[in-house]
């Protein structure tokens, strides 16, 4: 693995080669116009280094579609630099080869640690004073014809190098939005169930408050707890326990609807948050999941050996109040539903 893949997220890296992979498509397809705009104005030395550049491009493409991610990236460096070098040493500096060793700047930054970036940076520097210095010491060998060719050809290159800075500027702009998404999803959400997490529950929990409260509507929340869960973890391992968590996820989420909230709230316990919802409704609604979950043919997780059952507290918000005291109420509820034998539902109004 080259030292690009190490520094990329699992999530950008393929998306980093297919942006190589498109680079040597475009790279190929500019190098077939240079070819055929060599040719127009009598420059065939060019012509024949862009074939030998679309043959490279071809190879580094193979290359990284067979995962050989090194040979294909030095390729890809290697033909750069050569073609700019040759290209200001047969037609000078005014043709405006050396603007593609500008393209490296960001590349050089982006993959290599900071102390290497700076040295690679610096040679990359040194390199490109050393062509400007090479072009005023030496003629062109091959200068063309006329200097509306050589304007010609400055602007094509200037035009292809600035659609490149502006394709690798919104590629790390987008991969810096998704790794943020992906950090606020990591901040947010329960990686075993997927569901929200503890601390995203409590602020969506405030804000259905909010808006309950101002629109005066109610909300009531059930606080439900799988019984027995530490045995299933005894018997049948914690793996074992972690599927049961996510078989109950999804029979959970089948009975909610659109709009309705739930999330991990810890261990083996679930939030739930119903908008618009009165205590009736919520315990009807709590009563159907319990069936729902009891119903379940567990026996094909557990082999015939354990059923799982759950337990609801229920509750509706009162006015003025917190988050904490009404979800503490929702837990007394729960605890009533343990104390009573379990696998049943007890909703308290106050």
């Amino acid at each position: 693995m080259n030292r690009t893949e190490r520094r990329t997220t699992p999530s950008a890296r393929p998306q980093f080669w297919r942006v190589a992979l498109r680079t040597c498509v475009i790279a190929g397809s500019t190098n077939l116009l240079f070819l055929l705009i060599f040719l127009a104005v009598g420059s065939p030395i060019l012509a024949w280094v862009s074939v030998g550049s679309m043959t490279v491009y071809a190879i580094a493409y193979w290359a990284i579609r067979q995962r050989k991610n090194k040979l294909g990236v030095g390729l890809i460096w290697s033909e750069v630099v050569i073609h700019a070098a040759l290209g200001i040493l047969l037609i000078g500096w005014g043709s405006g080869f050396h603007y593609y060793l500008l393209v490296f700047i960001p590349a050089l930054a982006v993959t290599l640690k900071r102390s290497k970036a700076i040295a690679a940076l610096l040679v990359l520097w040194v390199l490109y004073t050393g062509l400007f210095v090479m072009s005023e010491l030496i003629p062109p060998l091959q200068p063309l014809v006329s200097r509306a060719a050589l304007d010609g050809v400055n602007l094509f290159n200037l035009t292809v190098v600035f659609a490149m800075f502006s394709y690798l500027a919104l590629f790390y702009i987008e991969t810096v939005i998704e790794g943020q998404r992906a950090l606020r999803k990591l901040a947010s959400t329960d990686m075993l169930t997927g569901l929200k997490n503890r601390r995203h529950m409590t602020e969506v929990g405030e804000a259905e408050i909010s808006r309950a409260e101002r629109f005066a509507m109610p909300l009531s929340v059930l606080l439900i707890d799988a019984d027995h869960f530490k045995l299933i973890n005894d018997i049948f391992s914690h793996q074992k326990g972690d599927e049961v968590l996510c078989c109950l996820t999804k029979l959970l989420r089948t009975e909610l609807r659109q709009h309705d909230v739930i999330g991990r709230w810890g261990g083996e316990e679930f939030l739930v948050l119903l908008p618009n919802t009165t205590l009736e409704n919520a315990q009807l609604l709590a009563e159907r999941i319990r069936g729902t979950v009891k119903d379940f043919r567990w026996q094909e997780l557990l082999k015939d050996e354990l059923a799982v059952s759950i337990s609801i507290g229920v509750t509706q918000l009162l006015p003025n109040e917190t988050l904490n005291r009404l979800i503490n109420r929702a837990d007394k509820a729960l605890h009533s539903s343990k104390a009573n034998g379990r696998n049943r539902v007890t909703a308290v109004a106050a």
